[in-house]
């Protein structure tokens, strides 16, 4: 089975946290924490900062490391590296997604996540 590894940035405004949904592709219309794949010789920061800008028009910090999920999807095993990011410059514009919104804590089970993303909202609940 494929290996695809990614990152994704949880990006947090206070007590909200931003959550996209694609827009494209065999998961449209699934929530996630945006980011995308990692590029030869980037590290996974790295990978974050130029991956929000392009989806996002937004320039980030990277902050704190929540975790790496491992998850089998039916066609390939995702490796997704997760970070709290913070917004420096910019508000985001949606380029690759079809919505987004700014959820609580309480809020975060009120949208369709992808599995692998589930993961990550659970780490976040218990951190918080």
């Amino acid at each position: 089975m494929k290996t695809i590894e990614v990152v994704a940035g949880v990006i947090r405004d206070g007590e909200k946290f931003f959550a996209t949904q694609r827009g494209y592709g065999e998961f449209k219309d699934g929530w996630e924490f945006p980011g995308g794949k990692l590029e030869p010789g980037e590290t996974p920061e790295e990978a974050l900062v130029r991956e929000l800008k392009e989806e996002l028009a937004i320039d980030i910090l990277v902050k704190d490391f929540i975790c790496t999920v491992e998850y089998d999807y039916p066609k390939f095993h995702l490796t997704m590296h997760c970070f709290y990011c913070e917004i420096q410059r910019g508000t985001p514009q949606l380029l690759e997604h079809e919505n987004a919104k700014w959820l609580s804590l309480a809020e975060l089970n009120s949208v369709n996540f992808l599995p692998a993303d589930v993961e990550v909202v659970k780490k976040i609940k218990r951190e918080f």
